[in-house]
């Protein structure tokens, strides 16, 4: 393996098939794999037949096992990031070990991979050259002052967001961005039920009153005119 202590590794978002070679060999030649749930990233090495100590790695306890897992880098240990599904960094944990590696002159590489919000945003039929990535928006606090600052925004827009709050997000979105803006939900990408729902803000919201809502979802927004 290159002089790299830690691998940022993207997984599959749905379907198992989309993880690359390189990940595969990564994830088998590593000393250790950081996991965000143990259980979740076990069957995907189960699947492609690995065996690597595993440790978790997440939201709640990144802080305290940061110093814990820099010092093990340090010492010649290689290590291995993933997430349940796509690109550690992208709306899950990743950023405060990357930057304590480089602090620490350790050697960090992204491999590339399934990230959710790419293919939503090529097949939504909306611009995007020209884009902005928003993740999940505040639940609460900030949250109307964010949407408020987005409002004149006229770069295409992205954003993640779950089953319970997808119908209240879009109802939003029709009230500052108004329901005559066009926009594409993509829901379950590279699964079974993939499923992509183009058209204004009212139009997807009527779809969604009147359909099963399950999976996790991508909404691409047009930018202002």
């Amino acid at each position: 393996m290159a002089d790299v202590s830690l691998y940022i590794v993207p997984t599959p978002i749905g379907n198992m098939a989309d993880i690359t070679r390189r990940a595969i060999e990564v994830l088998g030649e590593v000393d250790f794999i950081l996991a965000e749930d143990t259980r979740t990233s076990g069957i995907l090495l189960k699947q492609y037949d690995i065996s690597r100590p595993m440790m978790a790695y997440h939201q709640h306890n990144e802080h305290k096992v940061l110093e814990k897992v820099v010092e093990r880098l340090k010492a010649g240990e290689k290590a291995a990031l993933v997430s349940d599904a796509g690109t550690p960094g992208i709306s899950d944990p990743a950023f405060l070990i990357i930057r304590e590696c480089i602090r620490e002159n350790l050697e960090v590489s992204c491999l590339p991979g399934p990230v959710a919000f790419v293919p939503a945003l090529v097949s939504s039929g909306l611009p995007c050259e020209r884009f902005i990535f928003e993740g999940f928006l505040p639940h609460k606090k900030g949250r109307q002052t964010r949407l408020n600052a987005l409002k004149e925004e006229t770069r295409t827009m992205v954003f993640y967001e779950s089953p319970h709050r997808i119908l209240k997000t879009l109802t939003q979105f029709g009230e500052v961005f108004g329901s005559d803006r066009q926009a594409s939900v993509s829901r379950e990408i590279s699964k079974i039920y993939e499923e992509t729902i183009r058209g204004t803000l009212a139009e997807i919201i009527s779809y969604f009153e009147s359909n099963t809502i399950k999976g996790e979802f991508v909404i691409v927004l047009a930018g202002s005119n």
